[in-house]
């Protein structure tokens, strides 16, 4: 399997350091926008560099990163940068006919006229909008294969094989006692996709109404987390399970909580009171006259580099799906989780949990797809596949998953 990694930053650096220890793969093109961050991911791997080379490449450019596929003879496209590359991305990949895998999905737009109510354009809907042509091609692009979504997705497919007969609710649940020192406000992940998912409304399933919108940080919930992390409070978050569980999953309601904490909650929404969680570039002066910028990249740029946080970072996080159903005629309720401790991943890998949780289950997933117990066409989400053979791969990986019974 050759594959081109686009995307260099925290969860692209840790994808390397996870690959390099697996034989299934022949070559890894690590490529950015930024050529020294991909050639500082290429060379931290060391003696394991061997299958791996660093170039350059604009994400949002189709034709260039076509160009880099075809050059390298690569056969899957990994996408490890932040939503807005989505479309580009999942295009060059369609026109060379090559596997294409992400971790995030095509951006939402909330409905114009009742954005708390009913779902405008959905997480996903330009990919699925083009799967009969990935099918008809013989071609499969496999969407949202990260932590969450992701590995919450295949902890739903074996709940609905394995553990139940009907399900009632399947809920993603994360979250995390991490604190960073030095820092009273430090995302231990992009704070561009922190703000897009936190800020849009909130998207829930019902089997009888379909989907629907609610108020950002609607129906909080305490959830008590395991391995000792113990009780958060969760809010509604817009999230891509949601979009995706209820196309292969028979469940009656799924939701996604995300474990914030007030302080966090109250600081994006003086973010958006500001308007600072806007995309659109605004006009502002400069040493060299006026220039536009974007005020969520400004807020991005003035906050520290998740990847960089690992060494302040302390505890540890949790992402997990939460199922509530009937087995064998008796009522039934499980938690499916997967922790990662930030001391751990640092010694092993040098990679701070959040970004490592993320990074190991696309690797997971493309050894499946190499060794062919993963094989499908056209546009599907990891429920799509079984979910044993990753399950226990990821075991295999040194990162055990486990289960609680609730």
């Amino acid at each position: 399997m050759r594959v081109l990694l686009v995307g260099a930053g925290g969860v692209g650096t840790a994808i390397t350091r996870i690959a390099a220890r697996r034989p299934f793969l022949d070559r890894m093109v690590v490529a950015d926008y930024d050529p020294s961050r991909a050639e500082a991911a290429v060379s931290a791997l060391g003696d394991g560099a061997g299958r791996f080379r660093a170039e350059r490449v604009d994400a949002g450019d189709e034709a260039q990163v076509a160009a880099l596929l075809a050059r390298h003879e690569c056969d899957v496209l990994l996408n490890a940068t932040d939503p807005r590359f989505v479309m580009p991305l999942f295009r060059a990949a369609q026109g060379a006919r090559v596997t294409y895998v992400d971790m995030a999905m095509s951006l939402s737009e909330p409905h114009p006229e009742r954005p708390y109510e009913e779902c405008g354009v959905k997480l996903g809907d330009e990919q699925f909008e083009r799967a009969a042509e990935w099918e008809k091609a013989g071609a499969l692009a496999l969407v949202g294969m990260g932590v969450e979504p992701g590995l919450s997705d295949v902890f739903a497919r074996y709940a609905a094989d394995e553990l139940f007969d009907e399900i009632e609710e399947i809920g993603v649940r994360d979250g995390a006692d991490l604190t960073v020192e030095g820092y009273d406000f430090a995302p231990s992940f992009s704070i561009w996709t922190t703000i897009e998912e936190c800020l849009n409304p909130p998207v829930v399933y019902e089997a009888d109404r379909g989907w629907f919108t609610t108020e950002p940080f609607s129906e909080p919930e305490v959830f008590d987390f395991p391995e000792g992390i113990g009780p958060v409070e969760c809010v509604n978050v817009e999230h891509e399970e949601v979009l995706l569980v209820p196309r292969w999953v028979n469940a009656r309601r799924v939701t996604f909580k995300y474990g914030l904490g007030r302080e966090f909650i109250d600081t994006l929404r003086k973010l958006h009171l500001l308007g600072l969680d806007r995309t659109e570039p605004v006009t502002v002066p400069s040493a060299q006259g006026p220039v536009q910028v974007s005020p969520r990249d400004v807020v991005a740029a003035c906050l520290p580099d998740p990847a960089t946080l690992g060494e302040r970072m302390h505890g540890k996080t949790c992402a997990g799906t939460w199922v509530r159903g009937t087995k064998d005629g008796a009522p039934r309720e499980v938690y499916l989780y997967h922790v990662v401790d930030n001391q751990w991943s640092m010694t092993e890998y040098g990679c701070q949990a959040v970004v490592w949780q993320t990074a190991i289950n696309p690797v997971v997933a493309l050894e499946l797809l190499a060794t062919g117990e993963w094989s499908g066409t056209g546009v599907l989400g990891p429920e799509a596949f079984p979910a044993r053979p990753f399950l226990d791969l990821l075991n295999a990986y040194g990162s055990p998953w486990g289960m609680r019974e609730q």
